[in-house]
């Protein structure tokens, strides 16, 4: 036992001075942290609309996130749009809609959503100090739900706008907003998901390509910004899906970098200039992948193209497989969409697609959309006694749900068939009672009804659904 503390106690003595030597001899050793380049913003004080570009950007976790707090909190605002109010009923309280914009601008350009202002005849802003400002609307976007306003100021503090294609899942962002009419409040989260469509707009040409995130949101949010940790705008928060009314987890927000496209034509032309390829696209699926020498989930399909289209003057056809829009990777259908939101009329386009496994490439410039009808008599006076934009059923579509008397494109807002909550993508298969195969007979049905009961389905929803309402 003596002999086992002995050589204990002789190998701990030679191993603290061996250390010791070490540290004495030995060269000093620096370690060297590595921090990645912040983002990068442009400096658009002399006109901050139409001459920034967004930059790439790259952030991290922060310790905390007071930074982008303070640095973007002043430049988010408390709308409130005011209606009419209904004194027949001794209703003497004007109602109003609330929620939340973003200052772009020194000179008082504000972005929000469509539907925090939609019919409102007064649209009043409340700065984060408290000064109040009547608003005017410089002009709206439903399709992407979008409006743009100005306030009579100057000098106002303003957020800049970050590369949304540089945001990464999983990369932290900050929410500033006005939830509950609680002013400025933040929270944050990280970007759940990309490209993601919830089929919330009804809009015939609507743009759905949300960012996700699980940063806590709640109604008055709507309109307000989300940034990355630099306090660069990477999205304006939109919507969110929850069956209580309430934040549940699941947050979206428009992309900056279409918010920026849609929020120049509105400053430039009042309303937005928004070129079409001319083609139906859907989802690859496994057997469509493998037919075209691809893995699932790497492009998108053509199923219909148009005749008069850009697409078809390039040489696109049903069945290609888009691969890739001026050099970017698509691989959802609303990321294919937010790509062509981005670009004008008469631009043009560089897209890689695959056919029968081999890759193509062609030159498009995008066609002008006309916003056109199905072109069937009496589609313009359903429109206006409904509220339904009716269509035909492509071939595909009759393939996969069976004949029909066609789809519904769109729904206006506050129209009876908004009221009755019928939203677009509803196929028409009965109209009180009776079956219908073509649209001309769903026209002539409902123009000669004083009540209508449609019957049908939607492609994204188990069951079968039934509307009633009167014209």
């Amino acid at each position: 036992m003596k002999q086992f503390l002995l050589l204990t106690g002789v190998s701990l003595t030679s191993a603290v001075l061996s250390v010791g030597l070490y540290r004495q001899l030995a060269p000093p050793t620096t370690v060297i942290v590595e921090q990645g380049p912040g983002a990068r913003f442009t400096d658009w004080s002399d006109d901050p609309v139409g001459e920034l570009f967004p930059e790439d950007g790259t952030t991290g976790a922060p310790a905390n996130f007071s930074y982008p707090a303070v640095k973007v909190t002043p430049a988010v605002v408390n709308i409130r749009a005011v209606r009419s109010a209904d004194y027949r009923f001794f209703n003497f309280d004007a109602p109003t809609s609330t929620g939340s914009g973003v200052i772009i601008s020194g000179n008082g350009y504000i972005v929000t959503n469509h539907h925090v202002i939609d019919g409102g005849e007064t649209i009043e802003v409340t700065l984060h100090d408290k000064r109040e400002y009547k608003a005017t609307v410089v002009g709206v976007d439903p399709s992407t739900d979008l409006a743009l306003l100005r306030i009579a100021a100057e000098d106002l503090a303003y957020v800049r706008f970050a590369n949304s294609d540089s945001l990464q899942v999983g990369e932290w962002v900050v929410a500033v907003g006005n939830p509950f009419n609680l002013e400025s409040t933040v929270t944050a989260g990280i970007v759940s998901a990309k490209g993601r469509s919830i089929n919330i707009l009804s809009d015939q040409y609507r743009i759905e390509s949300f960012i996700q995130t699980d940063a806590a949101i709640n109604p008055g949010n709507s309109g307000g910004a989300l940034v990355n940790t630099r306090g660069g705008l990477v999205g304006i928060n939109s919507a969110i899906v929850t069956r209580s009314g309430k934040y549940e987890g699941y947050s979206f927000a428009i992309p900056s970098n279409l918010v920026l496209k849609v929020v120049r034509d509105l400053r430039e032309f009042g309303t937005v200039q928004r070129g079409i390829l001319g083609i139906n696209v859907d989802e690859l699926t496994h057997q469509n992948a493998l037919d075209a020498g691809l893995k699932p989930g790497e492009g998108v399909l053509i199923t219909q193209v148009n005749p008069s289209g850009a697409a078809f003057d390039a040489g696109l056809r049903s069945g290609d497989v888009v691969w890739s829009i001026n050099q970017t990777r698509v691989r959802s259908v609303p990321q294919l969409q937010e790509q062509i939101a981005r670009y004008r009329p008469g631009q043009k386009l560089q897209v890689l697609y695959f056919r029968n496994g081999n890759p193509v490439e062609a030159e498009v410039v995008l066609k002008e959309i006309v916003r056109e009808l199905a072109g069937a008599p009496g589609n313009d006076e359903v429109l206006a006694t409904t509220g339904l934009e009716i269509r035909e059923l492509s071939m595909q579509e009759l393939r996969k749900f069976g004949a029909a008397g066609g789809m519904v494109q769109s729904v206006i807002r506050n129209s009876p068939a908004d009221r009755a909550n019928i939203e677009s993508g509803f196929i028409i298969r009965k109209i009180n009672g009776r079956r219908v195969r073509d649209m001309a007979t769903v026209l002539s049905v409902i123009q000669q009804a004083d009540r209508i009961e449609l019957e049908g389905i939607y492609a994204d929803f188990p069951g079968d659904f039934k509307y009633i309402f009167t014209p």
